[in-house]
């Protein structure tokens, strides 16, 4: 089997990110959670976590991540030929397709947008189809792949049954692949998905289950449910089935995904130089950079950023990308191994050869 990175040359230009300045602090948090904060930091290490402002709307974070990898690169929006839209379905306005907002608002009349969803997977989704749309369409040199996330606001403290999403947090980010480029090239990307919990984390509220709205434009009697029930937040309706059937496949999946990824990169586990793992519980995020043999202190970045930032969803990827170069852990040659999980269920790895080829 011939993998897209074999057909065609794809490396990362530039990217941003951006972290709004507002903070839910660990005492605030615990207050509302009930769940002490020394608990907070060592079970779900959680310092602090950044929120959206009013303005931090999605796609409005996404532009100023994008306008910082534009300038990074030195280039201009019309450069760009495809915008990728990463970031969450749920926004300012609902049903805008944010990659033709996020189009409109950096000023790239000449992209084409769309957007593809996979909770906090879908950079690696995107890298995934980055590579086969470039070698189905040579027209395509520069792509954007940019992503707002603020599912803080769906969290419902006071809900015990999301306790492990607690975390959720905001920012944006967005990251510039060119064809041709000779730096930072991204190499095999794989995805893994299960449906069996397609249906165990959801917004009962607001969708054509328990509308808010009717064909005639009255106004349901189950409106006034979604408000009063909070029914308009996350819910897990069985939190303790969810979490038997994800204890026996996340970890092994996440293993499988990473070790594809490198393996059908032309590497090994031996060759990992920096390990960009999503933001989970420290357990979790120790078992599996130990499973790679990989030093959570100098190939990794968790307890120096991420304690204090939160859950980012997919954002946290390229969060980690920076924070590994801002911090040195990332070096010319360095073979970079990002991965991720989304609830739905989705596993997802691409890995990137740094620095120039």
């Amino acid at each position: 089997m011939i993998n897209a990175h074999e057909l065609v040359k794809v490396g990362i230009e530039s990217w941003g990110i951006y972290i709004p300045e507002l903070r839910h602090s660990g005492e605030y948090i615990a207050e509302r959670t009930g769940i002490p904060q020394n608990i907070l930091k060592t079970k779900f290490g959680l310092n602090s976590k950044s929120i959206a402002g009013p303005e931090d709307h999605n796609v409005a974070m996404a532009v100023k991540a994008s306008n910082v990898a534009i300038r990074r690169a030195g280039i201009n929006a019309k450069d760009i030929d495809l915008i990728i839209w990463a970031g969450e379905v749920y926004d300012k306005y609902l049903l805008q397709t944010y990659g033709i907002k996020l189009q409109n608002d950096i000023g790239a009349a000449n992209a084409m947008g769309f957007d593809i969803n996979q909770r906090c997977a879908t950079f690696m989704l995107a890298f995934n189809l980055v590579k086969g749309l470039m070698v189905m369409d040579s027209r395509i040199r520069r792509v954007l792949i940019a992503s707002g996330y603020r599912n803080c606001d769906l969290i419902n403290y006071e809900n015990p049954r999301t306790r492990f999403m607690t975390s959720l947090s905001a920012s944006a980010v967005a990251i510039l692949l060119k064809r041709d480029h000779p730096e930072n090239i991204l190499l095999a990307s794989e995805v893994i998905t299960d449906g069996q919990f397609s249906e165990d984390v959801y917004i009962p509220g607001g969708g054509s289950g328990i509308p808010v709205t009717t064909p005639g434009g009255d106004i349901p009697p189950t409106a006034y449910d979604v408000i009063a029930k909070k029914l308009n937040y996350l819910e897990i309706p069985d939190p303790e089935s969810m979490k038997n059937r994800l204890d026996k496949l996340s970890m092994a999946n996440f293993i499988k995904v990473i070790d594809s990824a490198i393996r059908n990169s032309g590497y090994s586990r031996k060759d990992i130089g920096y390990l960009g793992l999503l933001h989970m519980k420290p357990s979790a995020f120790d078992h599996v950079a130990g499973e790679f043999g990989v030093d959570v202190k100098a190939k990794t970045t968790y307890w120096d950023e991420f304690v204090n930032l939160g859950h980012m969803g997919q954002n946290d990827g390229i969060m980690s990308l920076e924070f590994g170069i801002r911090h040195n852990k990332i070096k010319p040659g360095d073979l970079v191994v990002l991965a991720a999980a989304g609830i739905g269920y989705s596993w997802g790895a691409a890995c990137i050869k740094w620095g120039r080829a």
